[in-house]
């Protein structure tokens, strides 16, 4: 039974494609498909079931993708072992929220180059949870996101809070809202906001929902730079956590409104897999400059 065998088989019954998880891993599918049934053939037992589209694990197949998960968990700790005092080489993986990029990525990028010269970084965006996944499978190393506190990440994820800071409400400078309102006040203005998927947007329209009342969505925007020049526009109230807004060339056109019924906290996380071998000092050095970068430390 060969370790290669076992990870095409994982990012396979992951992905439920042959095909991408043959993009996934650098293979032709051709190769991805020699390596299941290699890893059948020395199970002696038939772990997909071919005549399903997207193909699946069959019952015992199912099991053993279980038990492989904690044989690569295992595998890891071993690499974990022998690397960790080793200084970091190879591809460092990261993922940020545009949200988080935006303000730290350009800084963060030049500080691993500077320290680590041998270092190859490549970076991903997305939402938190769709990064914390991509650690979870192996397909990144670390990220910093945007959580609640509290955050309870899944098996083989380790999360550090780097700090505590509030998401304000915003809109533009003489908005006849005033500084003080409550969430009901805020329905005739509405809203400029991430797209779905974000969790500033689901923890406002959780709030929302708590009082009967939906979220008025004038626009859905990527980009927190962009949205708050849409919010001192008068195009709609926006929500950025506090350092955010301190970096935006659109403060002094905006106004934060102390809404009385609305008052969230987000932690800045750092995010990685638990096994991580040399890579430790570079995603410390990571973590540390967007600490840094968010004016948190």
């Amino acid at each position: 039974m060969k370790i290669d065998d076992i990870q095409a088989f994982l990012a396979v019954v992951r992905l439920q494609s042959l095909s991408v998880a043959a993009q996934s891993l650098q293979l032709t599918q051709s190769a991805i498909t020699r390596r299941l049934q290699s890893l059948e053939e020395s199970l002696g037992a038939v772990l997909l079931d071919r005549h399903t589209k997207p193909m699946k694990p069959t019952a015992i197949g199912l099991r053993v993708y279980e038990r492989c998960q904690g044989v690569m968990r295992e595998i890891d700790s071993l690499h974990e072992l022998v690397a960790e005092d080793a200084a970091p080489s190879g591809t460092l993986r990261l993922g940020v929220p545009q949200t988080v990029g935006d303000a730290v990525l350009l800084d963060a990028l030049q500080a691993l180059k500077q320290r680590f010269a041998d270092l190859q970084v490549q970076v991903a965006h997305g939402w938190g949870g769709q990064l914390v996944q991509r650690i979870q499978h192996r397909e990144l190393d670390a990220a910093a996101a945007l959580f609640p506190a509290g955050k309870v990440f899944p098996e083989g994820v380790v999360g550090h809070s780097l700090a505590r800071m509030p998401l304000l409400v915003v809109g533009a400078k003489g908005l006849d809202l005033g500084k003080r309102c409550k969430l009901a006040d805020c329905q005739s203005t509405g809203w400029v906001l991430n797209p779905d998927g974000c969790g500033f947007r689901a923890g406002l329209s959780h709030a929302l929902a708590e009082q009967g009342l939906s979220l008025k969505l004038n626009l859905e925007i990527f980009g927190t730079d962009l949205q708050l020049g849409l919010a001192a526009s008068g195009m709609g109230l926006g929500l950025v956590p506090a350092p955010l807004l301190q970096h935006s060339r659109h403060r002094d056109q905006l106004q934060v409104l102390q809404v009385s019924d609305f008052k969230p906290m987000v932690d800045l996380w750092l995010v990685h897999a638990s096994f991580v071998g040399n890579l430790q000092g570079a995603i410390k050095l990571f973590g540390e400059t967007v600490a840094h970068g968010m004016n948190t430390e």
